[in-house]
């Protein structure tokens, strides 16, 4: 009975993490972002590109800094310190703060590293409110990435929040393209 409660306590506390990055997502629904990936020079740590400007990844990056961790730092460090590990689609030999945390393939070894990997599949169940989901886009291989909602779509799939051209939104497509990773961060179970 003891350990029951102790396990109780725990998928509680972390219940709580995925509630509160699903409602700092949900949060981002709210501001009108105009898709624009361009490099630009931005303040480290806690640099931010202009608040009306954002692509997939800075739904997510805005909506952990709402829960105090900054992924701009959390990455460039990181890179800085396994550089090796990470891509290096963008021919850098260094990490660079102002765009490393703005890109998939980075932020997907980056979960890999420090998160629970969790399963692809093609089970709606698997996928849990907090979980992050890269894919590669039908058509353009290009990744994208969002976060598993709280919310059910009329298909029993959990809505993504994402953001992949018309700012940030929430809407069931989280099997239409293909899965590349599956995430949970930070490194807590449901």
């Amino acid at each position: 009975m003891r350990h029951l409660f102790i396990v109780l306590i725990i998928l509680s506390a972390v219940n709580v993490q995925a509630d509160d990055l699903v409602a700092a997502a949900k949060e981002r629904l709210q501001h009108f972002v105009i898709y624009d990936g361009s490099y630009e020079r931005i303040d480290y740590p806690g640099g931010d590109v202009d608040a009306k400007k954002g692509v997939c990844t800075d739904v997510l990056i805005r909506s952990f800094r709402t829960l105090g961790l900054d992924l701009q730092q959390l990455v460039h460090e990181d890179m800085r310190d396994h550089f090796g590990v990470y891509p290096n689609h963008w021919g850098l030999s260094k990490p660079d703060t102002n765009i490393d945390h703005r890109r998939v393939p980075n932020l997907e070894v980056f979960f890999g590293r420090h998160g629970v990997v969790l399963p692809i599949t093609d089970q709606s169940v698997d996928y849990q409110p907090g979980d992050i989901v890269s894919w590669r886009l039908k058509g353009s291989n290009l990744p994208h990435i969002g976060i598993v909602s709280d919310e059910k779509a009329a298909s029993g799939n959990y809505k993504i929040i994402h953001n992949i051209g018309w700012g940030p939104q929430i809407n069931d497509m989280l099997f239409e393209h293909r899965i590349m990773g599956h995430f949970r961060y930070p490194g807590e179970t449901h």
